[in-house]
């Protein structure tokens, strides 16, 4: 979502970087791009201004023109001031956690316009509040929108949380009854699904403000489309009004937007975000956290949301059994199928390895759909294997080859090229594992602790054990 606005300030900060000292005009011109970018992503115009100001204040007040490395210093203080308007003055670069009740069952109200997204989000914080021990359920309050009941019946199949609806009640009445089965059924969230509008009307709040009133919810989350643009604010600003939200979702910012609802909406209404919708899967909601967020729109990366993935992802017990195979040389095709499995777990690869610092920059103009192509490809011709033959490769002969290649719909010679680079990533991940790669001898001598030798010849690198990937053409 933020990527051409992370472009446009990294290209502002780049003319900062060259300078061993900077004028007041270097920071006025930087901070002028820095100010077009913000309004070209469609932040709202007097943020931008504040925004703005209080970089330039600090820039001036803390003797930025004399520091050591006055461009990193500046972008420190940009980074600083994403942070506050991200988070707000009177927090810190944390995540706003959900407010629970005392007392279950919690209540927590989901509103929004039509379209928004609330319907999936309450399947996507039913799961997320289960992997958190916590035991919802799904109270179906939309009765407007035609099937918007049968749909949350299907995401509460798909994330296993029960479904509450009465047929021919009122939103109010289902509400109130959701409370009380969640009461007697031990569950201790209760996430309502409430109707939504085209746009914001008399009809749509009188209702939210009775459900209120009924249910007393613990937290009011404000559901809104991050490519709602610039109207997102006064959206936002109009429920705030009508029925004291307490915190927002934004939804689709995985989209094509220019991401200054995301900014505005904090600084404007004075609410925290509570999460963010990074996919269309059950598991693609992430806690909004400012810091993270501030450091990934000023193309920083990060890392810890990178770690954290991984670690949702990948079972530990799996990875340890995997070592052991690699130590043996006993790594097959079935431990490769289910080392990609839990990568795609991660989710597209173009969102992981935009997480990583410095990366930014470098995956425009990257062909990550021919990328994804090679991976299934590379799926489908293990699947067609049997299981003997993911087990032993060595089997594999020629009219073995011929059959995996027509049941992968590829060529023989694609077959055989995926088998050779396999073989090498074996040999390479089992080099790395014994640790006796061809070169790490010189490695070793390399290290700050040995003694120093003058190699013989150029002790250049030839590039003849490059690191391939067992997919794709490197």
């Amino acid at each position: 979502m933020f990527d051409v606005l992370t472009e446009k300030l990294q290209a502002a900060f780049q003319k900062l970087r060259g300078n061993a000292k900077l004028t007041e005009a270097d920071v006025d011109v930087a901070l002028r791009e820095v100010r077009l970018a913000l309004l070209e992503a469609d932040v709202n115009f007097r943020v931008v201004k504040d925004f703005v100001g209080r970089v330039k204040e600090r820039a001036i007040g803390d003797h930025i023109l004399d520091g050591l490395n006055p461009g990193q210093q500046v972008i420190k203080l940009v980074r600083d001031e994403m942070i506050t308007l991200l988070a707000g003055e009177e927090v810190t670069g944390e995540a706003s956690a959900l407010v629970f009740a005392p007392r279950a069952p919690s209540v927590i109200m989901l509103c929004g316009l039509q379209g928004a997204g609330k319907t999936t989000l309450a399947g996507k914080l039913a799961l997320l509040l289960r992997k958190q021990g916590k035991t919802p359920v799904l109270a179906a309050c939309d009765v407007q929108r035609p099937a918007a009941i049968q749909q949350l019946q299907i995401v509460g199949k798909q994330v296993e949380t029960p479904v509450f609806t009465i047929p021919g009640a009122d939103p109010v009445h289902i509400a109130r009854e959701s409370v009380v089965w969640a009461k007697a059924h031990f569950a201790d969230v209760v996430i309502l699904d409430t109707a939504g509008r085209l746009h914001v009307d008399d009809a749509l709040m009188d209702e939210l403000r009775q459900v209120k009133e009924a249910t007393q919810p613990s937290d009011i989350l404000l559901v809104i489309d991050a490519m709602t643009g610039q109207d997102a604010v006064n959206v936002a600003r109009q429920f705030d009004e009508s029925i004291g939200v307490g915190g927002f979702v934004l939804t689709k910012i995985d989209g094509d937007t220019r991401g200054g609802a995301a900014i505005s909406v904090r600084a404007v209404v004075g609410k925290p975000i509570k999460f963010v919708g990074v996919g269309e899967k059950m598991d693609a909601l992430e806690i909004f956290y400012p810091d993270r967020m501030a450091s990934r729109i000023l193309g920083m990366g990060d890392v810890l949301s990178l770690i954290e993935k991984a670690e949702a992802a990948v079972d530990e017990k799996t990875i340890a059994e995997m070592e052991k195979k690699l130590r043996a040389g006993k790594f097959d095709f079935e431990d490769f199928l289910e080392q990609m499995q839990q990568m795609r777990k991660l989710g597209p690869l173009q969102q992981l390895l935009e997480l990583i610092p410095g990366m930014g920059g470098q995956l425009k103009g990257m062909d990550f759909a021919a990328g994804e192509k090679q991976m299934a490809q590379f799926e489908a011709i293990v699947r067609s294997m049997t299981s003997q033959e993911r087990r032993r490769p060595e089997v594999l002969n020629g009219s073995r080859r011929k059959r995996i290649a027509a049941g992968a719909g590829v060529t023989v010679q694609e077959v055989n090229q995926v088998l050779q680079q396999f073989e090498q990533m074996r040999t390479l991940m089992k080099g790395l594992t014994s640790g006796k790669l061809p070169g790490m001898g010189r490695m070793a001598a390399m290290s700050p602790g040995a003694k120093k030798k003058k190699p013989k010849g150029g002790g250049g690198s030839s590039g003849q054990n490059r690191f391939r990937l067992p997919f794709g053409r490197n």
